[in-house]
């Protein structure tokens, strides 16, 4: 525990066997109470691997549910082991676990209930491998979506985040979308909210074995993320009254 709060590491996996040991040693386990594997149907051994070096929570779909489906798994069986401050980590190895005190402290001394590991402060996307064309897609995006919220994020799109309990309580994170999007929609719920989002500058690595997705599912994954910023402003504006904002 940190500060007395119960500290629970989730990680949604999709065939992250040859990375998943490495993530876990790194884990800071002076401070994390608890860690929960995902295995989203993968197609090598992801699950066997988190069971041999000890996960104590490996839980499996049988049929893939997507990204966002998979962290839906993850913050509902966080909850049910009753965290007070839940960190969702990539078990890629893109993401290093070394922030996971940095992070959890930050939550733990109510300075913010929500920190993101943003690639975007300092230098460290490109210089990890970030490729240009997503870079650029990532400022553009990020850029708009401040605008349209109001908000001063470095980027959305990273997958290194930390959560107060009391934030995973007061968002309906289950109505969201199963696919990459989800972690938009969580965003702009927790800013509608009047939540406040702190971020830390974190190194990321690009290599093989680290997940990604296509082009043509970054196009998706943009377009989504566009709809996601103007549901939010229309919302606010009373125009619409969409589920995820309920």
């Amino acid at each position: 525990m940190y500060q007395g709060k119960k500290i629970v590491v989730v990680l949604p996996a999709y065939n992250a066997a040859l990375t998943l040991e490495k993530t876990y040693k790194e884990i800071p386990f002076d401070i994390v109470d608890d860690v929960v594997l995902v295995d989203d149907a993968s197609s090598d051994e992801t699950a066997v691997v988190g069971k041999k070096i000890g996960i104590k929570h490996v839980l499996v779909h049988e049929q893939n549910k997507g990204y966002g489906g998979n962290q839906k798994t993850c913050y509902n069986k966080a909850m049910e082991l009753e965290a007070d401050i839940v960190i969702m980590l990539h078990p890629d190895y893109q993401y290093t676990p070394r922030l996971i005190t940095a992070m959890a402290s930050i939550i733990a001394h109510d300075l913010y209930p929500v920190v993101l590991g943003s690639r975007i402060l300092g230098k460290g996307a490109l210089r990890g491998g970030m490729p240009l064309y997503k870079y650029i897609a990532n400022r553009l995006l990020t850029l708009t979506q401040n605008w349209l919220m109001n908000q001063k994020l470095s980027e959305y799109h990273t997958g290194y985040r930390a959560f107060s309990s009391e934030v995973l309580k007061a968002v309906d994170f289950n109505a969201n979308s199963d696919d990459f999007v989800f972690d938009n929609q969580m965003l702009a719920q927790i800013f509608y909210k009047g939540y406040e989002i702190g971020e830390v500058t974190c190194p990321t690595k690009y290599f093989d074995e680290a997940s990604s997705i296509n082009f043509s599912r970054s196009v998706r994954y943009g377009l989504g993320v566009l709809a996601t910023a103007w549901q939010y402003r229309l919302n606010k504006w009373g125009v619409i009254k969409s589920a995820i904002f309920s």
